[in-house]
């Protein structure tokens, strides 16, 4: 485990993230008593998504699914009978 202080980390940020990617753990501290206040994580590859890659739908749409009655289309565009 590393321990920087935050103005160590302010002047080798570059330098403490790289080895947070090599898996070390890095450790910011404050104040005369160096307490622990935050942590340098290398975060996981993000890959590229594809929409629907994992998503298999297990129902059908209905070719009429948008087609409405006459008297309900007349009311949702303010017409009266």
């Amino acid at each position: 485990m590393i321990e920087a202080t935050m103005f160590e980390a302010k002047t080798q940020l570059s330098d403490l993230v790289k080895r947070a990617r090599r898996g070390e753990k890095i450790v910011l501290t404050t104040g005369r008593k160096k307490l622990p206040v935050a942590q340098i994580v290398a975060l996981k590859p993000v890959t590229e998504r594809v929409l629907g890659q994992f998503y298999r739908p297990s129902f059908n749409i209905p070719d009429d699914f948008d087609e409405l009655p006459d008297a309900e289309l007349k009311a949702w565009m303010g017409e009266t009978e």
